[in-house]
């Protein structure tokens, strides 16, 4: 099966090397001993970028994957349907 973000997938890639970039350059604030909450504000930022992410993902895996399964039926779609409550659970705690 293929992954539900796979028409997107250039674009997560592009989003995770901006996200990398940032997680990089808050490792440079921290080693030039920058202001806390400079480096506060910075982290947030990246947390909320991987939130995007996160959230693209599972709407894809939404539209695609659960839809797919739920079309076919039986013991896969719970399984799909558990997985993703659980996901959306990590992601709300998060």
């Amino acid at each position: 099966m293929r992954p539900g973000y796979i028409d997107d997938k250039e674009a997560v890639q592009r989003r995770l090397r901006k996200v990398e970039g940032q997680v990089r350059g808050i490792g440079r604030m921290v080693e030039e001993d920058r202001y806390c909450i400079d480096i506060l504000e910075q982290v947030s930022a990246v947390t909320k970028a991987l939130q995007a992410v996160a959230l693209s993902l599972l709407d894809d895996h939404l539209a695609h994957c659960i839809s797919d399964a739920v079309r076919r039926g039986g013991d896969d779609a719970t399984e799909k349907l558990n997985e993703a409550s659980a996901a959306i659970g990590r992601l709300v705690r998060s």
